[in-house]
């Protein structure tokens, strides 16, 4: 090699992944408690009222619930499973501002450029809360080219869509998992009772703790990881539906398309029921400049 020539760079390749060591001891550690709990009749909680008492058990949820996160840990990196608190909080937040004012905005923003020139988006831009859109703005005010504008926007928008994958993924996996050990729990709450069969009069209501496992399991899985998943599916369909909306109408933008046609072109993306009227699109782009 000439001594001028730089030596390759050498990529590193990623850290020990700590989750699924993790995962196996915390899935094993639950089985044992749960098993020893068992064993010694320390899982029913005590001093509740009466219709309460017979659904809660601690060592069925010990194995729904430890065996749940355990296998998600082994199935996904710790990153993404840590960011399961905020998957529930997303799932709870209102939806992205869009439709009929997302295209009054891209009418005003199109009317502007055409009396203007595109360079008076600048001040627009800056009071934009969307990064997407205000990048795909800025991108358009600095002469990118459009090939440029949409290969840039499209990673971004790609990237979003993974990173929502990921997420609804994990409870889809969490959903999967949860029965399963619902099972577990149940053959195990089974076994416990069947290797002592001494007193008679408690095998009918220890198999039926046994089965509340698989109440957990199965009621976890419907009710929670599933139904979460599906709407947190729904919020990433939606919010890169919106991001394709933005730029088609960047890219008329900087086209120099007619306002009108923008506004053609942004409604049909939305529903027939929704797609403003000319005119109440262009009262509402006329607001926006006052």
């Amino acid at each position: 090699m000439a001594e001028n020539e730089a030596a390759p760079t050498p990529v590193k390749s990623g850290g020990f992944d700590f989750s699924t060591p993790l995962g196996l001891v915390l899935a094993l550690s639950c089985l044992l408690i749960a098993f020893y709990m068992e064993k010694n009749h320390m899982g029913n909680l005590g001093g509740l009222p009466v219709f309460f008492a017979p659904l809660l058990n601690i060592s069925a949820g010990f194995i729904v619930f430890g065996g749940t996160i355990s296998a998600a840990m082994v199935s996904f990196p710790l990153p993404i499973l840590m960011r399961l608190p905020s998957l529930f909080i997303k799932s709870m937040s209102g939806a992205a501002e869009g439709g009929p004012e997302l295209v009054a905005l891209f009418l005003r923003l199109a009317e502007k450029a055409r009396r203007q020139g595109l360079l008076s988006l600048e001040d627009e831009a800056a009071q934009i809360e969307d990064e997407f859109l205000k990048k795909g703005i800025m991108l358009v005010v600095d002469g990118t080219d459009p090939e440029v504008v949409r290969t840039v926007l499209e990673i971004d928008s790609a990237v979003l869509r993974e990173r929502h994958k990921s997420g609804y993924e994990l409870l889809e996996a969490m959903g999967g998992y949860s029965p399963t050990m619902g099972i577990i729990g149940t053959v195990m709450g089974l076994v416990s009772v069947l290797s002592d069969l001494s007193d008679i009069s408690r095998l009918g209501p220890a198999i039926a703790v046994a089965f509340i496992a698989t109440l957990y399991g199965v009621g976890t899985a419907n009710i929670l990881w599933l139904p979460l998943a599906s709407k947190l599916k729904r919020k990433s369909e939606a919010e890169v539906a919106g991001r394709e909306m933005m730029l088609e109408g960047i890219l008329s933008i900087q086209a120099g398309d007619n306002p009108r046609i923008v506004q053609e072109k942004l409604a049909g993306y939305l529903a027939p029921s929704i797609r403003p009227r000319e005119e109440g699109a262009r009262q509402e782009a006329g607001a926006g400049r006052r």
